[in-house]
């Protein structure tokens, strides 16, 4: 059997986007970071968020049933480390400008590209929900705004520390 221990060290080597994930609705609004993300299919375009069930959050985005993705860029750290600290959700949100697309759920402005979501199916495994999610509006970040000031690069993490990637375009 596999120590629980020896898989998160494993995990902590596999690269992984940064997102802060949100939503709003009649229990409020919520958000926390993320790097359990990934596409399902593109037919039709489906997003899988993982989330640990002793999560503050956990009961208000199944109560919500909507939420969104927002992929973090180089410049976003302090957002990320807020939104994965003990801060309340009214603090979390001061990092930051929020707007909404379709659903509701809060979009950071300058995410590199926020997904929109409907939660469709939940399954339980272990510790965390998945939440199935079909993505219903998509919006990428300014690119050309971005590339003028050198930061259109992601932020990752990997071995439980914060790195970039991506090409800077230089003149």
């Amino acid at each position: 059997m596999i120590e629980a221990t020896d898989f998160r060290d494993a995990m902590s080597l596999l690269t992984t986007a940064v997102n802060v994930v949100t939503t709003e609705g009649p229990s409020g609004m919520h958000g926390f970071t993320a790097s359990a993300v990934c596409s399902v299919t593109d037919t039709p375009p489906t997003l899988l968020v993982c989330m640990n069930h002793s999560s503050r959050s956990h009961a208000h985005f199944i109560d919500n049933k909507i939420l969104s993705v927002n992929v973090l860029g180089a410049q976003h750290e302090q957002i990320s480390n807020a939104f994965a600290s003990k801060l309340s959700s009214e603090e979390r949100f001061e990092y930051g400008s929020w707007t909404q697309l379709q659903t509701g759920a809060p979009v950071l402005e300058d995410a590199l590209v926020n997904f929109d979501c409907e939660i469709e199916q939940i399954q339980e495994v272990g510790t965390h929900s998945i939440f199935m999610c079909r993505v219903v509006a998509v919006r990428h970040g300014d690119q050309k705004s971005e590339q003028q000031d050198g930061t259109n690069e992601s932020l990752v993490y990997f071995n439980r520390s914060y790195h970039q990637v991506g090409q800077v375009e230089i003149a």
